[in-house]
């Protein structure tokens, strides 16, 4: 079977059985569930067919197994935070909250389940651009190795910053001024880890554009490809989840309002002054 297809096959396995979990246990966070694992899987598809078809395997062997470390960085994260156990992203609640019943199912089969799951093959179809155009490894791949490991560090890190936070404010009885991190890559970026997300996957995207490139694609449809489409779908989500995410941190914390005016939403830069510390005292 087509490499490509077998993808097709597969995701359209996980969207049903995502779907089904879903009306069964009333727990629309199955997708989240899934979200560190089939990326995995498509990749490797298309690995173990570049390696089948005897061709410069090299680069889609590399991609497979950089989103294997991504995927097991994030499994790990995500069950360490119960995702695991039953527990359903709050988000959804809330949603479901604002939605009558039929409109939230209507927004779980086309949003949650449909439009999540065709995203996470889209973003691995950089993998099927490097199968379709076999070449050697050049010294691009390896500046986008490194940028990708540094990417998935610079993410462990946010996310181990924030999970301690968490623990203390735990530990504090639930409450630790000003009740959000501002601390450590926090402190640059309001969501270092969502822009670390993001990076490794437009970096994936460039190994496709390299992989095009090497074997004597132009700029259209080598540099610049469909599979673009990932990455671009991946941002706007991430930008769309965050400013909904934000309408609930700043609706529960007071202060954060003014951490949004001197701290970046995702790229990580520089933080303006305060307003407390902008304004002299007029005492």
């Amino acid at each position: 079977m087509d490499p490509l297809v077998l993808v097709i096959v597969v995701a359209a396995a996980a969207s049903l059985l995502c779907w089904v979990l879903s009306l069964v246990t009333g727990d629309t966070s199955w997708v989240d569930r899934a979200w560190s694992v089939v990326p995995v899987v498509y990749t490797w598809i298309f690995a173990v067919a570049a390696i089948a078809g005897g061709a410069e395997a090299g680069r889609v062997v590399l991609l497979a197994v950089l989103v294997t470390a991504w995927g097991a960085r994030l499994t790990f994260n995500f069950a360490r935070k119960g995702g695991y156990t039953g527990t359903e992203d709050y988000r959804w609640a809330i949603l479901r909250g604002r939605m009558r019943p039929w409109q939230f199912q209507v927004f779980n089969l086309l949003f949650i389940i449909g439009f999540q799951m065709a995203l996470l093959v889209l973003i691995t179809l950089p993998a099927e651009v490097a199968l379709r155009h076999p070449a050697p490894l050049t010294a691009w791949d390896a500046v986008l190795a490194v940028l990708f490991l540094a990417a998935l560090c610079g993410e462990t890190i946010a996310d181990q910053q924030q999970w301690a936070f968490h623990r203390r404010k735990a530990r504090a009885g639930g409450t630790l001024e000003p009740g959000f991190q501002t601390e450590g890559l926090f402190r640059y970026s309001r969501h270092p880890n969502f822009f670390f997300e993001q990076a490794q996957w437009w970096i994936v995207y460039l190994f496709g554009a390299v992989a095009a490139v090497a074997s004597g694609a132009g700029i259209w449809g080598g540099a610049l490809n469909p599979s673009i489409a990932g990455a671009v779908l991946l941002s706007a989500l991430f930008i769309g989840s965050t400013v909904f995410t934000e309408s609930i941190s700043a609706a529960k914390y007071p202060a954060y309002a003014d951490y949004r005016r001197s701290t970046s939403m995702l790229v990580p830069w520089p933080p303006r002054r305060r307003a407390a510390q902008a304004e002299p005292s007029a005492a």
